[in-house]
């Protein structure tokens, strides 16, 4: 396979575990997850449409980040994977699985739900407007990000007047103009592997959608909610997430997923 900036190879051998993030971040955000990910398989993470350093650019569909995936896991040709993502990550693991079923034989959705119908980014416009961009060091992001400054530290790019989001915000708000105009349990019908759900306790998304999501899957799921935690559940209580999402994912690898 050729040389891909959009592409991290985490390290690892065998069956592929592909690494999706959220809005906003990039194949890097999943470092510390990979490193214990790394005895299960060849650990794998792709940067999404108009993120890090991937050479597409946006607006684009959900179903253009699923043609992305789809043409990744093609391209690695080592059987079907596990596919791990985080909030818009998580659902195109979801449409990839529903529209490419032997590519996918595991999906983990982290915090993402299937129906934001009505949501706009109206209320996100000010917050993210109002960040003092361009920041001074990485130790401004840190601190500006705290407790999330490690992540945010992967999502920005040194520039001549300091550090930028890699991301464009025009690019980010139609990303997700998208999820509040459209719903997805048509996918979400069609996903004839395993699920597992894990969502955040101060969750964002609507209620009860997650768990749902985790009953209604034809590949059976399982929906996990991780105390204290807030969107990024991996970062808030990692060896939660660790305790949630290894064993599926060893189970997966195996062939059983769907066991308990």
């Amino acid at each position: 396979m050729a040389a891909r900036t959009d592409l991290v190879e985490f390290g690892g051998t065998g069956s592929p575990i592909l690494l999706l993030h959220g809005l906003m971040g990039r194949a890097r955000t999943w470092w510390q997850v990979a490193q214990w990910l790394l005895p299960h398989g060849r650990v794998l993470g792709l940067d999404a449409r108009a993120h890090g350093r991937s050479p597409r650019a946006g607006p684009c569909s959900t179903e253009d980040f699923a043609d992305d995936v789809d043409e990744l896991l093609r391209e690695v040709d080592a059987g079907p994977a596990v596919v791990v993502g985080h909030s818009m990550g998580g659902l195109h693991a979801l449409v990839t699985a529903a529209r490419s079923p032997e590519l996918v034989r595991a999906v983990v959705v982290e915090d993402m739900a299937i129906d934001q119908r009505g949501r706009t980014v109206d209320a996100w416009r000010p917050v993210f407007e109002s960040w003092p961009v361009p920041f001074e060091s990485l130790a401004h992001v840190r601190s500006f990000f705290a407790p999330y400054g490690n992540y945010f530290t992967e999502c920005v790019e040194e520039r001549s007047d300091g550090y930028h989001l890699i991301a464009e915000l025009s690019d980010l708000y139609a990303i997700a103009a998208e999820w509040g105009e459209r719903e997805y349990w048509g996918y979400a019908d069609k996903v004839h592997c395993p699920v597992l759900v894990v969502e955040a306790e101060r969750t964002a998304m609507p209620e009860g959608q997650q768990a749902e999501l985790a009953r209604r899957v034809p590949g059976g799921g399982t929906h996990v909610r991780v105390p204290g935690t807030g969107h990024l559940v991996h970062e808030d209580a990692p060896e939660a997430y660790r305790a949630a999402v290894e064993p599926f994912v060893r189970r997966a690898l195996s062939g059983s997923a769907g066991q308990a």
